[in-house]
């Protein structure tokens, strides 16, 4: 499988990254069985969260990996730092306290990334640039970066840690994928637009997209008319991305692959580095998405694709 580079990780990254927001107590055994057969296909990049599953999904990880006792071959990235119910949780203490959660709950004293789950503008990026740099002066984070924050604030972030000589944010994880939403998927959520897109391009950052594929979009299941999923509706559903859908269909077929891996390989061929971070839970599923993160599109069909040109 390919692989990117992520400074302050020595390890590569696969560009498929295993999703675990399916990872509970109780159905361990396929999540184990998942992680195996993602394992075997060449990923080594599982992606997590503190609240994913309740707490649940890093602990289902912990167990596999101390089983498994591969620790070292993995890469994890994980985050914190989300909001609850009384609002944002973006300051040093909350960082504290959840990365310490995620290392007992990983059963680890290294995670590989990390990354804060939201942003609160609210709070001075040089705050969060120092608290998270403790991590990363002690040996035990080894890149730093961000989901869900605006291309300004990364910045933003940056120019203060190379100002003081900081780690910086060496990665980010927006949504990207084929089909641009409407709106977010959920409040406070961000998707890379054509800005944040020349952004990552001019800066060669690593971009980590979930919902890659449009939360299956692109899978053939949807039409106009087929309106039961009311949040695909609500996101996704507007006659531009009906008008991608078709060319992803047409340019499938000339490949002999699907429109959903089109739309994968879409993620996988931008002009900087990405990696998509994929939700396979069958052998069926992942294998589409191995077979997808191998077409190569060239920049006429990407253009052509996000309805750039009308000629290919």
């Amino acid at each position: 499988m390919k692989t990117i580079s992520i400074k302050g990780l020595h390890k590569p990254v696969s560009v498929l990254m295993k999703g675990s927001d399916y990872f509970y107590h109780d159905n361990y055994e396929k999540a184990a069985a998942n992680l195996d057969a993602y394992f075997a296909s060449g990923g080594n990049s599982i992606d997590t969260a503190h609240i994913y599953c309740g707490g649940q999904s890093e602990e289902v990880i912990g167990r596999y990996m101390q089983e498994r006792g591969n620790r070292d071959e993995w890469v994890i990235l994980t985050k914190g730092a989300h909001h609850n119910q009384d609002g944002p949780r973006v300051t040093a203490s909350d960082i504290r306290s959840d990365i310490t959660t995620s290392f007992e709950k990983l059963q680890t004293d290294f995670i590989d990334l990390y990354a804060l789950h939201r942003d609160d503008p609210a709070i001075p990026v040089g705050e969060i640039v120092e608290a998270l740099n403790e991590y990363v002066s002690a040996g035990s984070v080894g890149a730093i970066g961000v989901s869900n924050w605006t291309w300004q604030r990364i910045q933003a972030a940056n120019e203060y840690a190379a100002a003081n000589g900081l780690a910086g944010f060496s990665f980010s994880s927006p949504n990207l994928s084929l089909a641009k939403p409407n709106e977010p998927f959920w409040t406070g959520c961000v998707s890379a637009d054509a800005e944040t897109c020349a952004w990552h391009e001019t800066e060669q950052l690593p971009l980590l997209s979930w919902s890659s594929q449009a939360r299956g979009f692109f899978t053939g299941r949807f039409t106009p008319e087929i309106r039961d999923n009311a949040d695909l509706v609500r996101v996704f559903y507007n006659d531009d991305n009906w008008e991608r859908l078709e060319r992803a269909k047409q340019l499938g077929a000339s490949k002999g692959v699907s429109a959903i891996q089109i739309a994968l390989a879409y993620v996988l061929n931008q002009p900087f580095p990405t990696c998509a971070l994929i939700g396979a839970q069958s052998s069926e599923e992942l294998r589409s998405c191995e077979e997808g993160a191998l077409i190569e599109l060239s920049s006429e069909e990407l253009k052509w694709l996000d309805l750039s040109t009308d000629e290919l």
